[in-house]
């Protein structure tokens, strides 16, 4: 009695299941930092939550004692510690201080394209159909969402700036990302790009220890979390998912933040949103569903129902984990 092998299907839900860890607590950071947001400035804060996320990250490495990342995996953590840990940090706090939350939604969700652009270029991710038709149907509920909310409040060129500067950091960071969770975990690329993320901040510290004294608790609370969360949490969860799959399809699965950023508010903060902004979080939802949708593989004629096609010799599986991962050790991350 043939019985297929189980271990594909639960990586993959693994992985899904850590994809949605990860837009269900940055969606989250969106309410904590509108809070903080108002008693810190946006380098302090950066750092704050930086720090916060590395300490916790540490103590996770030590107890797990995991070493640093090879020399191979130093320039792609670098290159993102830089730009999506550090510089986004610091121009998205800006930004949304500039602009109204429509108008940095809708040029922040410039980043998933982005990055489908930069992957396949880069990377060589393909692009599917089903992947470029729930993009566009998720960029239009975007859009949607934007418009709805816009008129909020005040836009400025620098916000506009910001907000686009940050959308660049945020996809460069990840195609740099990428290749380097072939090289080392997910919790070393982590912990050690949120280093150099905090690094590149220290100039802030002064104002982080000025703005800490005269801070109410809850706003500090808000930045602690979001360094323990949003961060440290989703970050890894972040990178395990991406080890086990395109850059692309990463980004898309992002576009159902600003669906969740809605409700959220809505709970959270009391905003009721209009009949619009549901129905643009309807289509991110709907664009996110389809571009992570597989396509489905017709049996040949005359094949058994076990029979799977042989891939091309040297190409790589997408259900093998990672190079540089290891078998023996499925829940490392």
């Amino acid at each position: 009695m043939h019985t297929a092998p189980s271990r594909p299907s639960h990586a993959r839900l693994l992985a899904t299941g850590a994809a949605v860890v990860t837009v269900v607590l940055w969606a989250s950071a969106f309410v904590s930092i509108r809070s903080a947001g108002e008693v810190y400035s946006p380098g302090a804060l950066a750092l704050g939550r930086l720090l916060a996320g590395a300490l916790v990250l540490g103590v996770i490495c030590l107890i797990r004692r995991e070493g640093p990342p090879p020399r191979t995996a130093w320039r792609g953590i670098a290159i993102s510690g830089v730009l999506w840990f550090g510089f986004y940090s610091v121009a998205l706090n800006w930004g949304e201080q500039q602009v109204d939350a429509g108008t940095a939604a809708l040029v922040v969700n410039i980043g998933p394209l982005l990055i489908a652009l930069l992957g396949t270029r880069l990377l060589g991710d393909p692009m599917p159909p089903r992947l470029l038709a729930g993009m566009a149907v998720s960029f239009a509920g975007a859009v949607t969402v934007g418009l709805s909310m816009s008129g909020e409040g005040g836009a400025s060129v620098l916000g506009v700036v910001l907000c686009l500067l940050a959308a660049i950091a945020y996809a460069g960071g990840v195609v740099a990302q990428k290749p380097t969770l072939g090289r080392a975990s997910a919790l070393q690329v982590t912990t050690y790009g949120c280093l150099v993320g905090a690094v590149c901040c220290l100039p802030f510290a002064g104002q982080l220890v000025r703005e800490t004294a005269d801070a109410p608790v809850t706003a500090t609370l808000n930045m602690v979390y979001l360094g323990v969360f949003p961060l440290a949490l989703a970050f890894t969860t972040w990178a395990y998912a991406l080890a086990r799959t395109t850059a692309s399809r990463m980004g898309a699965t992002t576009y159902a933040v600003p669906a969740l950023v809605v409700l959220m508010s809505w709970l959270a903060l009391g905003e009721v949103p209009g009949a619009l902004t549901l129905v643009g979080g309807a289509l991110c939802l709907a664009g996110v569903a389809v571009s992570r949708s597989r396509q489905r593989i017709s049996t040949p004629k005359g094949a058994g129902p076990h029979t799977h096609a042989a891939p091309p010799r040297g190409a790589p599986s997408h259900d093998e984990p990672a190079a540089g991962e290891r078998r023996t050790s499925p829940t490392r991350s």
